[in-house]
């Protein structure tokens, strides 16, 4: 019989994990029991985006292994702001927008996680945060954390040099009492997250230790980023999110069918469920070849996020598109009254603004049906507007069917 890999040799191989505390210790830990384990979201946005995919992937996979995972939203540290990362103070949102975002977390995240039967389990940290008393917060834990030593964690270091505010001060020993009461609550031991909240989980895991002398763990994960070390899920449209009310189907397939050639196989392997095996047939090669990698990528994650079917429909499109096949491929309406080509890349949203759409145009990157335009303020011919319908070219990748409707 097979003896079936340890989940921490899986989310290595795969490209997650990046840096453990205790490591040996918390080896024979998930080698021994079914461990409960928790990542957190800050409900910043009404919908999750690729960056947060990355990480739920992982507690997928963590789940699959046996493990609980315990899904905590942050509507109590959402009014404070995680300086991780970040050069600048986050926007204050109203309580109402943060329990909004909550809501819409909760809903789109049991599209990933098991929640039947108690196998996951979901907390709002507001329920906890919100009604601390601020003095006995900090005599009970405030205690337990030293400024100095606050001071050189990672997560404030962009922030002291603009200027770091007592209000993210805070969020250090917020997200630490998190972990203490999930702790006491649901003997959660271990802390998983993106490999930015290093500092913050460490934090937790030696506030576990002073309090209730317990031993806690910790486990980052890699960020998904370019070849450059730029975080993925950022297009000229902004965030590619999991709503596709904010990022449309095709558009989210398009994103990652157009990924660099060098991070097809690291997508695949924290984005997909496909075999290793598989995924090293798919990549073997960086000709022309990868391009069928590409596909299967943007197919299988589309397919997770939005179902099978959604994703058949897509894949369709985009093959019809590529093809030519004009009556398969995606379809924009757009005004008659629309009389430039400039107006139409606006009005397709392929373009954010006209200024943006004049330097395609000026960069050669537009035909209409099979004609290049060459002029910035190239009006759509008599022909095209009678028969009332063209294909639009975008660069050698987005071709869309527009129909001229009045």
């Amino acid at each position: 019989m097979t003896k079936k890999q340890h989940i921490l040799d899986i989310l290595k191989e795969r490209g997650y994990l990046k840096q453990t505390v205790f490591e040996d210790e918390l080896r024979k830990l998930l080698e021994q029991k079914k461990v409960t384990f928790y990542i957190g979201f800050d409900p910043t946005a009404d919908s999750l985006h690729v960056g947060h995919f990355t990480t739920l992937m992982a507690m997928s996979h963590m789940q699959r292994a046996g493990h609980r995972p315990i899904v905590l939203i942050g509507g109590g540290t959402a009014m404070v702001g995680d300086p991780s990362g970040r050069t600048d103070l986050r926007q204050m949102m109203t309580k109402e927008t943060i329990q909004h975002n909550v809501d819409c977390f909760r809903k789109q995240m049991a599209r990933f996680i098991d929640v039947s039967d108690g196998k996951a389990i979901f907390v709002n940290n507001a329920d906890w945060l919100c009604s601390l008393n601020y003095v006995d917060f900090l005599r009970d834990i405030g205690t337990c954390f030293s400024v100095n030593k606050m001071l050189t964690a990672e997560c404030f270091k962009q922030r002291l040099e603009k200027g770091l505010s007592f209000l993210e001060f805070n969020y250090m020993l917020m997200q630490g009492y998190d972990f203490l009461m999930l702790n006491r609550k649901y003997d959660c031991v271990l802390q998983m997250g993106g490999d930015d909240q290093w500092s913050n989980m460490l934090a937790g895991a030696d506030l576990i230790r002073r309090k209730d002398g317990k031993q806690a763990y910790c486990a980052t994960f890699s960020l998904l980023t370019t070849s450059e070390g730029k975080k993925m899920g950022k297009t000229a449209k902004g965030a590619v999110w999991l709503d596709a009310q904010k990022t449309s189907p095709y558009d989210f397939f398009q994103y990652f069918r157009n990924v660099e050639d060098d991070r097809v196989d690291t997508c695949l392997k924290m984005l997909t469920y496909l075999s290793l095996e598989e995924i090293a047939q798919l990549t073997a090669h960086r000709d022309e070849r990868i391009n069928a990698a590409k596909e299967r990528l943007a197919y299988e994650v589309t397919a997770i996020v939005h179902g099978k079917e959604v994703a058949d429909e897509v894949l369709s499109k985009v093959r019809a598109s590529f093809s030519q096949d004009v009556d398969n491929m995606p379809t924009v309406d757009v005004s008659a009254d629309t009389t430039s080509v400039i107006d139409v890349l606006t009005a397709c949203g392929l373009c954010k603004s006209r200024g943006e759409a004049r330097r395609l145009i000026e960069g050669g990157g537009v035909s209409v049906n099979d004609t290049k335009v060459v002029k910035w303020d190239e009006a759509l011919s008599q022909e095209v507007k009678q028969k009332g319908e063209f294909v639009l070219h975008k660069g050698k990748k987005v071709h869309i069917r527009v129909l001229l409707k009045k």
